[in-house]
């Protein structure tokens, strides 16, 4: 048996229904932009796998990194304890996060990450004597599949079967061009009748929902109305971080700055596992007391673990070399001259760009389910001719490394543009 044989005998994908599932490829080994199946077979990974590789596979820098860390100090408990490279990665997060994130929380994945800044929220109102028990977020969000953040998302494919066991949610529509005010209503009304802890949202575009994008002006006023309300903000910048929008948050697009943000993903290059929450000095003094019983008791076996640090220290050097930045701008303009090119065509119904992100909605006469019939007709198009895009419903996107060539990238459109014909 070849290993995508072996690996069906035993292993449980996400997001896969395996009755009907094709076989799955076998990656055995990366470089860059271009990954290689046990076959031989070439791919561009032009989603940076699920948005985390941005400086490509198998990157030398943090590689050695990671080795450094590796052979002098691997893992150390943080509950305790603490180390010199967690210490090292905090002192660059301040100088790279918006200037109200003055405290750090440590965990493992998007979804802690999510689940730990709600359980703040809940919390410190808590802490203070005060029940606030409903969270606000978007239609279409996606935080995560743990509890409290499959709770705060709104694709109803990942919760439905969880309703009665989540808390309690008040879902708005995002303030897509037509939607501005109805968005801003809906919100308001939202605070002046429920004791809310928390709003939550995707900075500028909803990944998970097909990079659906929207204007930082509308999202700068939707702050501004949650601060008047005493309400704290939580962006999640799990996808969006480091670099994807052009910025190196999309937060640095807005003025009103949220409360908390959320990272994981390419925090660490693609490598380790890890996750950060951030925080206001306010929220941190919310836990601050003589009483035990304030503290925060969220933790995680492998918070802050050393080697995941050093990732995340060689990753944040990678984003903030020249090269880098320049790569992301040529990306941009690679899209925009793709967009120009396809926006006309008769079955594309709309295209957006946002820094290295590009999505395209391909026009149906009924609306497509996430995981329907073209998503997987696209998907299995895409992978025979060497290129991995995980399309969502009608919505194909392209977030790549920002190693890609412009040759690889010239592929990607091309082989864009041979899919949209056979729909």
């Amino acid at each position: 048996m070849n290993l995508s044989e072996r690996d069906l005998l035993y292993n449980w994908h996400p997001y896969t229904q395996h009755k009907t599932a094709a076989v799955h490829p076998a990656i055995v080994k990366g470089k860059d932009a271009l990954l290689w199946d046990e076959n031989g077979t070439e791919y561009i990974d032009a989603i940076a796998s699920w948005w985390v590789n941005p400086f490509g596979h198998s990157n030398q820098v943090i590689a050695d990194a990671i080795y450094k860390q590796l052979t002098t100090l691997e893992h150390v408990l943080f509950g305790g304890f603490t180390h010199n490279v967690v210490v090292e990665l905090a002192e660059k997060l301040v100088q790279i996060l918006p200037p109200n994130q003055k405290k750090f929380f440590y965990s493992d994945n998007g979804s802690t990450a999510v689940e730990v800044a709600i359980k703040a929220a809940f919390q410190y109102h808590h802490n203070q004597g005060v029940t606030k028990n409903t969270i606000i977020a978007f239609d279409d969000a996606f935080h995560g599949d743990t509890f409290g953040a499959m709770a705060v998302s709104g694709i109803g494919l990942f919760t439905e079967a969880f309703q009665d066991a989540l808390i309690r949610v008040i879902r708005i529509p995002v303030p897509t061009e037509g939607n501005e005010e109805k968005s801003k209503i809906a919100l308001q009304n939202a605070l002046e009748n429920n004791q809310v802890a928390a709003f939550i949202f995707e900075p500028l575009v909803l990944g998970a929902a097909g990079m659906v994008m929207y204007e930082a002006t509308e999202l700068d006023q939707l702050i501004n109305i949650c601060k008047q309300h005493n309400v704290f903000t939580i962006a999640d910048e799990v996808m969006t971080g480091f670099g994807k929008t052009g910025k190196t948050f999309a937060c640095d697009y807005l003025t009103q700055k949220p409360d908390m943000m959320c990272l994981s993903k390419a925090l660490t290059g693609g490598t380790i596992p890890m996750a950060i929450t951030t925080f206001t000095q306010q929220i941190f003094d919310g836990f601050y007391s003589d009483d035990t019983n304030k503290a925060f008791f969220h933790g995680h076996t492998f918070t802050a673990n050393p080697t995941g640090c050093a990732a995340a220290l060689a990753s944040i050097s990678l984003l903030q070399d020249a090269q880098t930045q320049n790569n992301i701008e040529r990306i941009h303009q690679a899209h925009l001259q793709f967009q120009a090119s396809i926006n006309n065509h008769p079955k594309v119904a709309k295209t957006r760009v946002l820094g290295v992100i590009f999505a395209l909605q391909i026009k149906t006469e009924n609306q497509e389910t996430y995981y329907g019939n073209l998503r997987n007709k696209l998907y299995q198009f895409f992978i025979a001719n060497g290129i991995i895009l995980r399309p969502v419903g009608s919505t194909i996107y392209i977030l790549p490394p920002y190693i890609i060539t412009d040759q690889q990238l010239q592929k990607v459109y091309k082989t864009i543009q041979k899919a949209i014909e056979i729909v």
